[in-house]
């Protein structure tokens, strides 16, 4: 839930109250007041996490350039924009990894903070490149020394080609990979979009890829910001694709714009701060499907 102000909630299944089990704020601004100031109102700021997580995911646009000629120049254009905000505005809390998709998910650079070595990856994300960092043996290097690491819990050697013959399937094995990661983790995800068109030129969601990638994503706390390539004023039958995957996640689809730098920090302003609430169901645990919650 993002942008509440509020310090107290009320959470409602069925229409029966039921108790919350956590409630956290992150936020990437550190505290003004002092520790003992802040502890009279309640607040331990060691309990508060800082941290945020970005993954910059391009998906390939070079076969999809000999039919739709300029798409490979907004991918570099992209690729160009994104190392400049890297450079910029990234916070020193900020974790981020960078990943693309061809024929097979690539793990460019697991999580971390250093700016020179993501700078890397996205150069060669943007050219197609293929480190093989997922061998066991590389894990380790690929892996932040303080941080969380994707590569750790994705597909290890050819068994990550294997899994990820769709870009569904690249996405849905990177949302599995980020579930023990605590809080909201934010996948930037450069595309055209991608899905099927029906005979009327109409979008519509694969009926046997779509459903497990979206349940990946939200089952793992992952918000989908997908950046048009498209370049701004172009209508395009998938931008309906790319609205709802942003739609159902709880990101937002971005588009018609002239500079990349615009929805990257459209991105990093909304993530300033949000809650994570967090409750224990009350139905009887033989009963499945979803149940009606009503969070004020």
């Amino acid at each position: 839930i993002v942008g509440l102000d509020k310090s107290s909630f009320v959470l409602r299944e069925n229409c029966n109250t039921v108790s919350l089990t956590g409630v956290s704020f992150y936020r990437n601004r550190r505290f003004l007041q002092s520790a003992d100031a802040l502890k009279k109102k309640g607040i331990d700021i060691d309990k508060v996490p800082e941290s945020r997580y970005f993954v910059l995911f391009f998906d390939d646009q070079k076969n999809a350039n000999s039919d739709s000629p300029g798409l490979l120049g907004q991918q570099l254009e992209a690729g160009r924009r994104t190392k400049e905000w890297i450079a910029k505005d990234l916070l020193s809390n900020d974790y981020v990894a960078v990943v693309s998709y061809d024929y097979k998910l690539k793990v460019h650079q697991d999580f971390t903070r250093d700016r020179e070595a993501l700078t890397q990856a996205v150069s060669d994300a943007i050219q197609g490149k293929d480190r093989e960092t997922n061998w066991p043996s590389r894990i380790q290097q690929g892996k932040s020394a303080d941080g969380p690491s994707l590569l750790a819990a994705l597909p290890q050697g050819t068994a990550l080609r294997d899994k990820t013959g769709t870009i569904y399937d690249g996405v849905r094995e990177l949302a599995n990979a980020s579930r023990g990661i605590t809080g909201r983790k934010n996948l930037i995800l450069f595309t055209t979009g991608f899905g099927q068109i029906n005979n009327f030129g109409q979008y519509i969601p694969d009926p046997r890829y779509y459903p497990p990638m979206m349940q990946a994503l939200n089952a793992s706390n992952v918000a989908v910001y997908t950046i048009d390539l498209v370049p701004a004023g172009t209508h395009h039958t998938l931008s309906s694709a790319m609205n709802q995957l942003s739609e159902e996640t709880g990101g937002q689809y971005l588009f018609n714009f002239t500079n990349f730098l615009t929805p990257l920090n459209r991105v990093e302003q909304e993530n300033n701060g949000y809650y994570l609430l967090s409750y224990q169901a009350t139905h009887p645990g033989e009963k499945v499907g979803f149940q009606k919650v009503e969070a004020k």
